[in-house]
């Protein structure tokens, strides 16, 4: 017990009145292991609820990166105070530190503050589709300082998080992953407006990710300086690739209006000449 104990008691560093022994560096060992072996056993937990349906992706999602910050907030902490220096004193003494790093990192903690408000409120969370300045992109991750989207081109974009709760930003995901878009059209004055409405609700009825309910409609919207005015507005649950899925149906636009004779006029502008009046001194 005694040759235990010694080794327990070894000194392994010694600088001033601070030393490191064994048990010091054995018990930091343990609380990472510890902290690593909880954040295992909390994610296989909200997994399990998930597969019962009484928790959905996205609040597991959340709760599981609050989960974690606050293991590892309370292994970090336990690990400095079990290697012999007081936390708190630790905090007073670079109290004038802190609030120079303060000063210099205030974006950094305003962006975890609107790390954890985003978690916690869930206004966006991963496989949302969002639109952030122009930008569309899906969630990938949400972290405590910065959020990760993949855009349409397939371009890893990273977002500030203070920027997702300051800035106007649309989530395409938030009712039922269901969402109108519209498809405007103009035809040549003296088509046939019924056949035009029955052409493009075919172009829509007809394209697999088009949903049947809501149905699709086409409104006669005005008429125009050379044109008439026509918008097809249809329901879809492919957000993330909806440009690809209108491309498709203004080919079969275009192809049906050909074959229908129905006419997509181009802007026309007349222009007057005016004869200029003779300015040449006479002789």
């Amino acid at each position: 017990m005694d040759s235990l104990k010694d080794f327990f008691e070894l000194e392994l560093l010694k600088v001033n009145d601070w030393t490191l022994t064994v048990a010091n560096l054995l018990w930091v060992v343990l609380v990472i292991l510890v902290a690593i072996l909880m954040r295992w056993l909390f994610k296989k937990y909200l997994r399990r609820l998930e597969k019962l349906d009484r928790l959905d992706r996205g609040k597991s999602y959340a709760i599981y990166s609050i989960g974690t910050y606050i293991i590892f907030i309370i292994a970090i902490i336990s690990s400095i105070d079990s290697l012999g220096f007081n936390v708190t004193v630790l905090l007073a003494s670079s109290s004038g530190v802190l609030i120079g790093l303060g000063l210099g990192l205030q974006d950094l903690f305003r962006d975890m503050i609107a790390g954890f408000i985003i978690l916690f409120e869930r206004t966006v969370t991963a496989g949302d589709i969002v639109e952030v300045n122009g930008t569309i992109g899906q969630v990938k991750d949400v972290g405590l300082r910065t959020t990760t989207l993949l855009t349409r081109e397939q371009i890893i974009l990273i977002v500030p998080n203070v920027k997702l709760t300051t800035d106007n930003v649309i989530n395409w995901s938030q009712n039922n992953h269901v969402t109108r878009f519209s498809i405007p059209v103009g035809v040549a004055y003296g088509s046939d407006t019924k056949l035009v409405e029955k052409l493009l609700m075919e172009v829509a009825e007809n394209h697999p990710d088009v949903l049947k309910a809501p149905k699709p409609m086409v409104f006669f919207k005005d008429f125009g300086e050379s044109s008439l005015d026509f918008h097809l507005y249809f329901f879809s649950r492919n957000l993330f690739q909806i440009e690809k899925t209108k491309s498709e149906m203004r080919y079969e636009i275009d192809q049906k209006f050909r074959d229908n004779k129905v006419s997509i006029p181009f802007p026309q502008r007349d222009l007057w000449f005016r004869n200029a009046p003779n300015t040449e001194p006479e002789e």
